[in-house]
């Protein structure tokens, strides 16, 4: 790792960012669809067990609007169980040729049924036969055995429509918390947060 890279891309002032944080994520996410990221919307999701234990991983979103931004997943994996337990979350966004990244704090609940059906009706057949084949999370004992579940489902579905399992669907994250980071030379990097006062959003500015 080299310790000498400096940022110097971009600037963030609080006095010319977005007054909506959403507006301000939806203009940063454009930029690196821009960009050419191959995955723009890949974001790490992380949430916390029973037992206090924080745990992440990295998912697609799938929608944002002004109600909070959506991702897709088994009800019944690990995120999804800790999730049922604790509904606080924290999500982060990181372009590292922007040099930027976001990071969103707030609590998950599921979508409605028929936004999920919606959603998973728009996969491609794969992904939904791969839905119904996979326990995610759970431990199986091969590829092999993996790959028969798919093969099962792919008869168990051939003359018909795969409809949504019911262990599988959307939640949205509706946050309280928006911190929006430019790297810039000498590690003094702009850091802007936004933090849901009520029915406003109160902007300051945090020492890097």
């Amino acid at each position: 790792m080299d310790a000498r890279i400096s940022y110097e891309t971009g600037v963030l002032d609080e006095r010319a960012v977005a007054p909506d944080p959403f507006v301000q994520f939806e203009a940063w996410l454009q930029a690196a669809v821009d960009a050419g990221f191959r995955e723009p919307g890949a974001m790490t999701v992380a949430t916390v067990a029973a037992d206090g234990r924080p745990s992440a991983r990295v998912v697609l979103l799938r929608g944002i609007d002004e109600r909070g931004l959506v991702f897709f997943t088994n009800y019944e994996s690990r995120k999804g169980l800790e999730i049922a337990q604790r509904s606080d979350v924290a999500l982060l966004f990181y372009w590292d040729r922007l040099e930027r990244q976001v990071r969103i704090e707030g609590s998950a609940a599921k979508v409605s049924p028929a936004e999920s059906d919606a959603y998973f009706a728009s996969r491609p057949r794969g992904h939904r036969l791969a839905a119904w084949a996979s326990r995610q999370s759970t431990v199986v004992r091969d590829r092999a055995w993996l790959e028969a579940q798919v093969a099962a489902c792919e008869s168990r579905f051939a003359h018909g429509d795969v409809e949504r399992p019911p262990y599988w669907g959307g939640y949205r994250v509706t946050p309280t918390r928006f911190e929006f980071w430019q790297g810039r030379p000498n590690r003094l990097h702009d850091r802007i947060v936004y933090v849901r006062d009520g029915s406003r959003w109160r902007i300051e500015r945090l020492s890097p």
